[in-house]
């Protein structure tokens, strides 16, 4: 049904103590509106605030009933609350680690879907097989490696969802000990190990800061049938490694094929939970419905991942209250001070978000895009806290350190385990994230008509009153029970997915 704007309401109230009300449909100067006792001063773009109460120049602003700037100027009731009047400034949250636990309900009837169960016990939603490079310098060899399978090549292989080659811009002209090559081990070995991986090709050209035997070694992996290193100088140069990476996955093939779906539990699920180019509706639609659907998920015995640390900036403290034990709050906060000493080392600071994209949507600091970041997470407790790529034993509501950036932030939590994601929108963000499928849930029914064959789910029906968040994140739910038996998500559908692999950079390049 093509998007019909007169069905929304011209605007939202979303609670009592907020000193703006987010216009749903362009509002023009001179509109009263009902219920509020105050006039458009000017004209207010869809997805932007409207202020319904004066505030003096340095008085903090509400939305969500919480902080999201402070007035840098006098503002009047009916004017445009954005960039050129709001600002951000230090404030105090109190944390009050755990207050928020709650028991969580059980569900009547256990949810289930078609997984693959490998033989170690973990499941898989998808069937792909990786060639993954360790360093830059070969990153061509792994893509011809995967070219050479493509057309009818699986065509004898009917349960193997396709090879990815997965590439990447370091893991050399860095120190080959510390903290930087610490994070992209973790990150390659995390992806070696992947669930969704069915065999695993890792190909390195010998002389990189990477090291083929120090990434085996550092993270226990071990040569086997279904996981093979090659290295490119050892080999004999470039043609005779493509030969020799094409004979190693030819090899792994007939026995990564050797699988089958069968009814498992939902608690095998594991969603990392994203969002990329938010508008000033991802915190009233999209993000409160994919956190209805995790708290689904979570009653299940299933995982959520969230992460994005510099976009939970300033809403760190409706986590912590969540936190079942003080240390695991107390876990995220380290994490929040180590990104303020990052970020000031590197001459940047936490509000370099939100995007120009964003702030067109309507989002004016940080503040506010991390209050509706947060949601995607629902409202369960928060049970642990990894750093970056570090694997998710954990089930339930989880939070895992990463940047803001989707690829790299994404990279992160299937390298973590990861076996599906949930990515929301509202400008149109397009993603995929082999070997992990990649659902898109539009914040608007613009953007989700607009863009339809890249968005699997319009929660812009919620504020047009034709579904409840509890309905929609029901709808969603539902559908990643679908994907992970096998249905294509549409960025699948389209092919997105290896080019997105991207390992968290840390430290100087050499």
């Amino acid at each position: 049904m093509p998007y019909d704007a007169a069905k929304t309401p011209l605007f939202l109230r979303l609670n009592p103590e907020d000193d703006v009300v987010i216009a749903l449909r362009e509002i023009a100067a001179g509109t009263k509106l009902d219920g509020e006792g105050v006039t458009a001063a000017e004209t207010i773009p869809p997805g932007h605030k409207m202020a319904t109460r004066a505030k003096p120049a340095g008085e903090a602003m509400r939305r969500y009933g919480q902080i999201i700037g402070f007035a840098s100027t006098e503002i009047a009731p009916g004017q445009h609350v954005h960039t050129h009047n709001l600002e951000m400034r230090d404030f105090a949250r109190d944390y009050a680690f755990g207050q928020d636990v709650r028991p969580i309900p059980t569900p009547v009837e256990p949810a289930t879907f078609m997984g693959i169960v490998r033989k170690d016990g973990r499941v898989a939603t998808r069937n792909h097989v990786g060639v993954i490079s360790t360093v830059n310098c070969s990153a061509a060899v792994s893509k011809w490696v995967a070219e050479a399978f493509k057309g009818d090549a699986l065509r004898d292989f009917p349960n193997i969802d396709g090879i990815v080659p997965l590439t990447h811009q370091t893991g050399c002209g860095m120190a080959s000990t510390g903290e930087g090559i610490d994070v992209l081990r973790r990150t390659v070995a995390g992806y070696a190990r992947q669930a969704n991986f069915g065999g695993v090709l890792v190909i390195g050209l010998g002389c990189e800061a990477n090291q083929m035997d120090a990434l085996f070694f550092s993270h226990n992996l071990k040569e086997e049938d279904l996981l093979k290193p090659l290295i490119i100088q050892q080999q004999g140069g470039t043609a005779k490694t493509v030969q020799a990476g094409i004979e190693a996955v030819r090899k792994i093939l007939p026995l990564a094929n050797n699988v089958k779906r069968e009814h498992v539990p939902a608690s095998h699920i594991t969603i990392g939970l994203q969002c990329g180019g938010s508008d000033g509706y991802s915190g009233i639609t999209a993000n409160p419905a994919l956190g209805a659907a995790v708290d689904l998920l979570v009653q299940h015995g299933g995982t959520g991942i969230l992460s994005e640390t510099p976009e939970i900036y300033g809403a760190e403290h409706l986590l912590t209250r969540r936190a079942v034990r003080r240390d695991v709050g107390e876990k995220l906060i380290a994490r929040i001070k180590w990104w303020e000493d990052y970020t000031a080392r590197n001459k940047g600071e936490m509000n370099n978000n939100p995007t120009p994209g964003n702030k067109a949507g309507g989002l004016t600091t940080i503040l506010e895009k991390s209050l509706g970041a947060v949601a995607k997470g629902g409202t369960t407790n928060l049970v642990e806290v990894v750093e970056y790529a570090e694997r998710v034993g954990a089930k339930g509501f989880v939070y895992m350190d990463t940047p803001g950036y989707d690829p790299v932030s994404a990279t992160g939590q299937v390298a973590g385990g990861a076996n599906l994601i949930c990515f929301t929108t509202g400008r149109g963000s397009v993603y995929g994230c082999k070997p992990a499928p990649s659902i898109k849930l539009a914040t608007n029914s613009r953007i989700y008509h607009h863009m339809v064959d890249d968005m699997d789910v319009n929660c812009g029906t919620i504020v047009e009153g034709g579904a409840t968040v509890a309905e929609k994140g029901r709808e969603i739910f539902d559908l990643v029970l679908r994907v992970a038996s096998g249905q294509k998500s549409k960025s699948e559908a389209q092919g997105f997915g290896a080019d997105e692999f991207v390992p968290w950079q840390i430290g100087a390049v050499m």
